[in-house]
């Protein structure tokens, strides 16, 4: 009979399943697991053996091997003297990240679902200077000109994403952005003291507000967006007619503004457990 042809004789068992090969990738996928722990761990302060055996719930023997093992990565380091830390190869790799992320493009997604679910127009911007740069801006439903512009520098102490952004800076610094723009002769409506207490307000709160003071009859709701290190790298804002707006609404918009601007900050890599807010706001 052609080799081809031939078949198992009869009696021989059936190829027995592939079992073994199961219980090895579950068994890799926990390692993996473990090993995310450890680097875990040691990021939340854990520097000796015994320290990361408890924080992941396994012998000093296993915990040791699996330490080991992403010391030789470069993803640990250890010495002696100060036990385990991060090691240069999470560095390499969040740098590549930061270089590859943009923030319009991971912002994006975030902000279709915020000027969906409220019907108004969204911004995004950062610092530039002395002014908020706008980098998207996304029309609502509903029938609002909001004169801004994708590419436009607009004051900072007079819109709510300006004003969102400065919220990190001290007393002194916002007395300073507030005297550049008078320097420059833009009219504004709101004296220096009650403007402070404003900002006041709004760092302790972590949102910001424009009630009419940069667009006749545009009011607006605007959160402060974080990077890795928890420092302000852009904001958000929802803005509409001062009809769709009053203060009730206002109040209740702050929750979904500042829940988009964290997801995108969590997007960038902010961790608010890994950074104090009292670190954050250094005078």
């Amino acid at each position: 009979m052609p080799k081809s042809e031939r078949k198992d004789k009869p009696g021989k068992p059936a190829a027995a399943p592939d079992v073994p090969v199961k219980r090895q990738a579950l068994a890799g996928t926990q390692t993996l697991a473990r090993g995310l722990e450890v680097i875990d761990a040691v990021a939340g302060g854990a520097t000796s053996l015994a320290e990361l055996a408890t924080a992941i719930g396994l012998t000093r023997s296993t915990t040791h091997r699996l330490a080991a093992l992403l010391v030789e990565r470069r993803y640990l380091d250890f010495s002696r003297r100060d036990g385990y830390s991060l090691g240069p190869k999470l560095l390499e790799l969040g740098y590549v990240t930061s270089q590859r992320m943009s923030l319009p493009r991971v912002a994006r997604d975030h902000l279709e679902a915020l000027s969906a679910s409220s019907g108004d127009t969204v911004h995004l911007g950062i610092l530039e200077g002395s002014r908020a740069l706008y980098l998207d801006k996304l029309p609502g439903s509903r029938r609002v000109e909001i004169s801004s512009r994708i590419g436009e520098r607009q004051p900072l102490r007079s819109t709510g994403l300006g004003k969102a952004l400065m919220l990190d800076a001290d007393e002194k610094q916002w007395r300073e952005y507030y005297d550049h723009e008078a320097r420059l002769g833009n009219g504004y409506d709101v004296p220096l003291e009650v403007w402070l207490r404003r900002m006041r307000e709004y760092a302790e709160n972590g949102y910001a507000f424009d009630l009419e003071e940069n667009e006749d009859r545009i009011r607006c709701v605007a959160a402060p967006i974080r990077g890795v290190d928890g420092g302000i790298v852009g904001a958000i804002s929802v803005s509409s007619a001062a009809q769709y707006m009053d203060d009730l609404r206002m109040r209740g918009l702050t929750f979904d503004v500042k829940k988009t601007a964290a997801a995108i900050s969590a997007a960038l890599g902010y961790n608010p457990a890994a950074v104090p807010r009292a670190e954050r706001r250094k005078a």
